[in-house]
């Protein structure tokens, strides 16, 4: 992904911000660390300090590559790994030689590295860091000293730490939030599309067939309206668990509409997709929800073919549903694929289907 991903893509898809965001942040890092010690190689080159002049243009050459490469390609060069090595050992030399004045560059390194790498390998190195900043204020400084600089870079490290892992889990948590259906937990559109074309691009490059479910209850407003809004919603819960515990751990479901759902199923033909979708439909009807309320629901069934898009697939599987709602309910329609001729339809009635009153059929 581009750094400079659109406003737009980043609203529609909340991974894609969190990453937009994160790049980003490492870019700006990268930016500032670069302004702030470029000038530095010149000077510690004046007093002598070749070795450390080298580190530092060392430095700010991986700063320059991580900047390039995020504006360029929108990669990450070498995800960040260079910039605790060089951190380290400039830190460490520059206060071998220059004292208290190079050990002041140890506390921003070792913060930053919470931000640019990912919480455990930032952690090793801080641990690293720490013990590397240690030997060496032992070596140079008063016994006093060296405690404090220990301690202090060490709860420095420990203050980021916790801070970086707070903004990890409420990332997550926020992500899972804008990503699935809070009422049944389900994926919801904001993933749609990248997931559909991700499954489309397996299809072009290694011919691994995907195939689409859409599953959507019969005349769900009369449980509305006759059982109130709230059984409606105990309804969807347990028809969620329901579909959930006849998929594979690779497949992936959605709540697209009110009582519509979506079930991506991965390295799936078409035959195998409608024998899943009657398993679906009879794991519906057979069981009341709720002790007394009698569900039945249509679906349609879509295989994905070479060269269409994400919303031509959905659209077809959309096709097969309302075909199958318009024949009568309770049952299930294959989409035809493109040229060839009428959708198929699998009947699926195990129990009769209500009329728009709720009266039995």
């Amino acid at each position: 992904m581009n750094l400079l991903t659109s406003p737009e893509t980043m609203e529609s898809n909340p991974n894609l911000a969190v990453l937009g965001f994160r790049r980003q942040l490492v870019y700006h890092l990268h930016f500032w660390a670069f302004i702030a010690v470029a000038p530095l190689i010149l000077i510690q080159w004046q007093h002598g300090n070749h070795l450390l002049a080298a580190f530092l243009a060392l430095f700010c050459a991986n700063a320059v590559l991580v900047i390039g490469c995020l504006r360029l390609t929108g990669r990450y060069f070498l995800k960040g790994r260079l910039f605790p090595i060089l951190a380290v050992v400039s830190a460490a030399y520059s206060t071998a030689i220059n004292g208290h004045a190079g050990l002041y560059w140890a506390y921003p390194a070792a913060i930053a590295l919470f931000f640019l790498l990912p919480l455990k390998e930032a952690s090793v190195c801080n641990i690293l860091f720490v013990a590397v900043m240690a030997v060496t204020s032992f070596l140079k400084f008063p016994e006093a000293d060296f405690w404090r600089i220990t301690f202090s870079l060490g709860l420095s490290c420990v203050f980021a730490m916790v801070f970086a892992w707070l903004v990890g889990r409420m990332q997550q948590e926020l992500t899972k939030l804008a990503t699935t259906d809070p009422l049944t937990g389900c994926l919801n559109r904001s993933q749609l599309e990248d997931i559909l074309n991700n499954q489309i691009q397996m299809r072009e490059r290694y011919e691994r067939v995907s195939s689409l479910v859409l599953v959507d209850l019969d005349y769900f407003k009369v449980i509305n309206d006759q059982w109130g809004h709230l059984a409606g919603d105990k309804v969807l819960k347990e028809l969620a668990l329901r579909i959930r515990k006849r998929l594979r751990e690779n497949d992936q479901l959605f709540r697209i509409g009110g009582e519509e759902f979506m079930i991506v199923l991965p390295e799936t033909r078409q035959k195998d997709a409608d024998t899943l979708a009657h398993q679906l439909l009879s794991s519906i009807s057979a069981t009341p929800f709720l002790d007394d309320i009698r569900v039945t629901a249509s679906a349609g069934v879509a295989e994905v073919c070479q060269g269409e898009t994400w919303s031509i697939w959905l659209n077809r599987a959309d096709q097969a549903l309302y075909a199958a709602k318009h024949q009568g309910r309770n049952q299930i329609v294959n989409a035809p694929k493109p040229g060839t001729t009428a959708p198929t339809t699998s009947e699926q009635r195990p129990f009769p289907p209500m009329n728009e009153g709720g009266e039995v059929a």
